[in-house]
């Protein structure tokens, strides 16, 4: 890994950043010789930009052209995997405060003291959990289109015209969105960066707040909650008819044994 330079000399006192979740994970591997930092991995790119690419499938482009950000995807290709189309997406703009405090204005820009690379590490890694929860918002919410007809007829009716395949199916979705979810980010990690740099400490909180990572997060958990329990409840369901199929089937053999019985008795008395 080359020696990052201390500040960068960027566009301009004004610079955009592009996050993209572009799949479920990104290979960061064979980059050591032209990489900034090692975790996130971030690399030059473009004619002035830089290019922060995050494992669980999360870039962030600062001061790229969309020419080169195509060129770095189109590069990055073969290393997506589980590629999302059309990807998520979010923008920020951010510009140089002078001698002032680290800002972020509702809605504003984010006001910066300086370009270091660990304060563009900070912004990026907010901003890639913030698209990254945005598509993982997304995802919980179609599970939820599909599951509430089932509940509401369950609930009108108690009873389901589901058949077996189509509850196992609903099953299926509900913890396969689960399992991406749940594990997939850490969002109440703090960025690597901060270890070397904890004056930026205030710089992160700040950005946390603005894009509401934590009440995100809380509210997607209860949400994944609640696919948990409905999956419990579907799963219940499907016992409930193979145990009540079974006890059907059990009556009926034994009915038919007695049947049997009370023939045998009857042909023996006919046989004497």
């Amino acid at each position: 890994m080359k020696n990052p330079p201390d500040r960068f000399a960027l566009s301009g006192n004004r610079v955009t950043a592009h996050a993209l979740n572009v799949g479920d994970r990104i290979n960061t591997t064979g980059f050591e010789k032209e990489a900034l930092s090692g975790v996130p991995l971030a690399i030059r790119a473009g004619q002035e930009g830089v290019a922060v690419l995050f494992r669980y499938g999360a870039v962030v482009f600062i001061d790229m052209s969309a020419e080169d950000e195509a060129a770095c995807l189109e590069r990055l290709s073969s290393r997506i995997g589980g590629r999302l189309t059309p990807p998520e997406e979010e923008t920020a703009t951010f510009e140089l405060a002078g001698e002032g405090e680290d800002q972020v204005a509702a809605g504003g820009p984010i006001q910066v003291r300086d370009l270091s690379l660990a304060r563009l590490l900070v912004i990026s890694d907010v901003l890639a959990k913030s698209v990254v929860l945005a598509h993982d918002e997304r995802e919980v919410a179609k599970v939820f289109e599909t599951i509430e007809p089932f509940v509401r007829e369950l609930a009108n009716s108690g009873k389901t015209r589901r058949n077996r395949r189509g509850i196992l199916k609903l099953i299926g979705d509900a913890l396969l969105v689960q399992h991406n979810v749940s594990g997939r980010v850490a969002i109440a990690e703090k960025p690597d960066a901060l270890w070397d740099r904890p004056d930026l400490e205030r710089l992160y909180a700040r950005l946390e707040d603005e894009y509401e990572l934590k009440q995100r997060v809380d509210a997607l958990n209860r949400k994944l909650a609640v696919v948990a329990e409905t999956a419990n409840t579907l799963a219940d369901i499907i016992d409930t008819r193979r145990s009540l199929r079974l006890e059907i089937i059990v009556v009926l053999l034994i009915a038919f044994e007695i049947v049997i019985a009370f023939y045998q008795i009857y042909a023996a008395q006919r046989g004497h």
